[in-house]
This record gives structure tokens, C-alpha cells and sequence, in this order.
């Protein structure tokens, strides 16, 4: 994934996962040797949380702005993603690979709900702002900064890979009761011949904060 070549495409009111990449072949077009691969995450499983969620009254919507993940030494600016004409996802600018996408059309971190942020494994100068994201584990802690100044805290539940043919639509975007957050890029082997990751990494996580 040239960091973020996720493609999605909106049925309704529901977001439908689909081959997911295509950008990373954008960076590999003439070269001779394969990329450095991000870290994989253990097996896909059905994410469970690490321990009750908090009763924290839901915050109001406000755009995030920034991300931070202490853990893997993530400190990136969060830009508003939504769909183009066709129903697919957009993602952060690929002249940019340092920045993560906040998926505008869904909840904002801190309310009721399950945000979503997008973000490139890789870029033409190396490592991308998701690269290590596959290094995440139960119980570390993701940041969020909005707009209105609140800082939401979520702590991974898990962390998983899954074939981009078979992307996890209902546990990324379905219905929850509590603040949710999804974090993805591109992951798992890397397909030589199409210049493409086989994968889509997801971190799950709980607001705890």
C-alpha cells in the first residue's frame, strides 16, 4: 500500500471492503529489489477487549487532528478522508506519507461509535506513518487529539491481518456501544508481480480516557 492504498466503496449506509491496493506499485515501478516489509501482526481473530471499557460519557463530534502512539513512536497530523465519485475511500496525499486520514463520514473519535484512521505503510523515501503498526499489542495506548483541544485515549485490543478480499467490514465500521477506534494500512506478504501488500492490518481499540 503506497501507504494508504486502501479502496472501499460505499453501499448505502454501510462501507464494503474490496481488493484493497493498488499504490504501492506506484513505488516499485523499476526497481529491482523488494521493499522492506512492515511488521506482521499475529493471525486474524475475532478482537476481544483487554478489559471492561470505562463508563465514559460520549464526547461530541470534533475532527481529530493529530495521532499519537507512544509504542511504535507514532506522532503524525490527522487530515479529513472521505469518498470520491465512485464510492472509494480516499486516502491521506501520497506526497505525504506521514500523515494519517481520518474517515469523515464516520464518528469522530470519542463518540459513540467506531472512528477510523487510514495510513500509508510505505513511500518512495522508505517507512510510512503505519509501518510499525503491525508491532502494536493489547494493552498499549493510542492518543488522539481533536479539534476541540480533548485528547481521547484508546488501549488496543487487537491486532490482526486479513486478506483484502476478505476485509472485516462489520468489526472496522459495524454498530458499537461504546468509543471504538480502527487503525489500518496495508500489511502481509508482498506480491512482487502486482507490486502490492496481500494484506489489510487492523488495530481495534477501546477509548479507556
Amino acid at each position: 500500500m503506497y501507504g494508504g492504498g486502501l479502496v472501499w466503496r460505499r453501499t448505502g449506509p454501510a462501507v464494503v471492503a474490496l481488493l484493497a491496493v493498488t499504490g504501492l506499485g506506484l513505488i516499485t515501478a523499476g526497481l529491482t529489489t523488494t521493499p522492506e516489509l512492515p511488521p506482521q501482526p499475529p493471525p486474524a481473530a475475532a478482537p476481544t477487549r483487554t478489559s471492561a471499557a470505562p463508563d465514559l460519557p460520549p464526547l461530541p463530534r470534533a475532527a481529530p487532528v493529530a495521532v499519537r502512539i507512544p509504542a511504535i513512536g507514532v506522532r503524525a497530523e490527522v487530515v479529513p478522508v472521505g469518498v470520491d465519485a465512485a464510492g472509494v475511500l480516499e486516502v491521506p496525499p501520497l506526497d505525504r506519507p506521514t500523515i494519517a486520514g481520518w474517515y469523515r463520514h464516520g464518528v469522530s473519535p470519542g463518540e459513540t461509535g467506531n472512528a477510523v484512521l487510514v495510513g500509508h505503510v510505505d513511500s518512495p523515501a522508505g517507512p510510512a506513518v503505519f509501518f510499525d503498526l503491525g508491532r502494536l499489542r493489547p494493552g498499549q495506548e493510542i492518543h488522539v487529539t481533536r479539534a476541540d483541544a480533548r485528547i481521547s485515549t484508546f488501549t488496543v485490543d487487537a491486532v490482526s491481518a486479513y486478506p483484502k478480499d476478505r476485509f472485516p467490514t462489520d468489526l472496522v465500521y459495524g454498530a458499537a456501544d461504546v468509543a471504538g477506534l480502527r487503525l489500518i494500512t496495508c500489511g502481509g506478504r508482498f506480491d512482487a508481480r502486482s507490486g502490492n501488500y496481500v494484506d489489510n492490518v487492523v488495530v481495534f481499540a477501546t477509548r479507556t480516557a
